[in-house]
């Protein structure tokens, strides 16, 4: 046996395993969820308290009404109000709070006022849908809002991926007493 054999042949099975190894395929690491820090999470907090705080004591907005979620900055208004003048008037305020970059407007108008049972029945809905998006673990449905009015479901929030957004709003859309879903979800940058 020739000195070279053992070479050769540790050569030839070194090749043969890389040549195994990169024919297979590679798989795409999961989705990861930017990260914010403990900074950042203070930041937002105090933005959201600050926008709550105009939109509060305005009186035309009075935003008891309203939902404000905060991510690095970026403010999500969601909720239903009686005109567009509360609308824009959300926005103006929520733009002129110090450390907002973006307001992202996801407020709807009530129309026709909601009767007592009208309200009832929304409340209904409105824990049906929560309940339902407690119920999947592929959701993390502590950062979803739900808000109904007139059996229209409001989704608002920041979620890890599209695919959350699509299943919350599936489920929402499913639930009993939902007659539309308008899906304010956005996934967190």
């Amino acid at each position: 046996m020739n000195t070279r054999t053992p070479f050769l042949l540790l050569t030839v099975s070194l090749a043969a395993a890389l040549a195994v190894g990169c024919s297979k395929a590679v798989e795409s690491p999961p989705a990861v969820v930017p990260e914010i820090t403990l900074g950042t999470q203070v930041d937002d907090t105090v933005i959201t308290s600050s926008v709550r705080s105009a939109l509060i004591s305005d009186d035309l907005v009075r935003s008891f009404d309203l939902q404000i979620e905060t991510r690095k900055g970026v403010v999500q208004l969601s909720g239903f109000v009686d005109n567009q003048s509360q609308i824009d008037q959300a926005v103006a305020l929520a733009r002129s709070v110090a450390g907002v970059t973006d307001v992202e407007n996801s407020i709807t108008l009530k129309g026709v006022p909601a009767t007592v049972g009208e309200k009832i029945d929304d409340t209904v809905v409105t824990t049906r849908v929560k309940s339902a998006l407690l119920a999947d673990a592929d959701i993390k449905s502590f950062d979803i809002s739900v808000l109904t009015f007139n059996g229209e479901v409001q989704l608002s929030g920041f979620v890890n991926n599209q695919g959350q957004i699509d299943q919350a709003a599936r489920i929402a859309g499913a639930t009993e007493g939902a007659t539309s879903v308008k899906n304010g979800l956005m996934v967190k940058q």
